[in-house]
């Protein structure tokens, strides 16, 4: 006769309401976690996209390369510019020329004439330009026929840095239009001592 064993089965005893208690709390736990580290990915996700957004449409952010613009801008500073559509005389606007981003000073409007001696000293519609932002007056890279009359729609602009500056006294760049027109220089960002209005 074959006789059927009994198992011999351990019962697990029932959880407390303790234990119940704290699993349910680390799940809660893990599911606020989870909700709130999504939150925070998005949060990051869009901060930054608006960043980006605002950088590239109204606040471009430039790195100064070279030593057109000295004294006013150093090589390696970081300036934020603005883009518009009003340019006055002595602003430093931002264009495009030839695949690079150029920052000179706006001399001359459409229709200006343009004079300059051989020590440097610039005149618009035969007014000296007063120009305390300059260190060094010199004619620099100059082979425009001067007096010389800013045709419509463009721009004459020139580096600080008269005597190492390409710009619109070089039939090479010649005046700027206005549709190679970034915006302008606003505010110094980096380095940090110098933060504050560029002028």
């Amino acid at each position: 006769m074959i006789r059927a064993r009994k198992k011999n089965t351990v019962s697990q005893p029932l959880p407390t309401i303790g234990q119940l208690e704290t699993e349910l709390n680390r799940v809660r736990y893990r599911r606020r976690y989870r909700n709130v580290f999504r939150s925070t990915i998005f949060t990051l996700i869009t901060v930054s996209a608006i960043a980006v957004l605002v950088a590239t449409l109204w606040l471009p952010v430039l790195k100064i390369y070279g030593a057109s613009m000295t004294p006013t801008l150093e090589n390696g500073q970081i300036v934020l510019s603005v883009k518009s559509g009003a340019f006055e005389t002595g602003d430093l606007v931002v264009f495009r020329y030839n695949n690079k981003v150029l920052v000179k000073r706006l001399i001359a409007k459409p229709g200006d004439w343009v004079n300059i001696d051989a020590d440097g000293t610039v005149y618009v519609n035969d007014l000296p330009l007063d120009e305390p932002y300059l260190t060094e007056k010199a004619l620099g890279e100059c082979d425009l026929e001067l007096p010389y009359q800013v045709p419509e729609s463009r721009l004459f602009v020139m580096g600080d840095h008269r005597s190492v500056s390409v710009d619109s006294r070089s039939t090479a760049v010649g005046c700027v239009s206005e549709e190679q027109l970034v915006g302008k220089i606003v505010l110094r960002v980096w380095p940090l001592d110098q933060f504050g209005r560029v002028n």
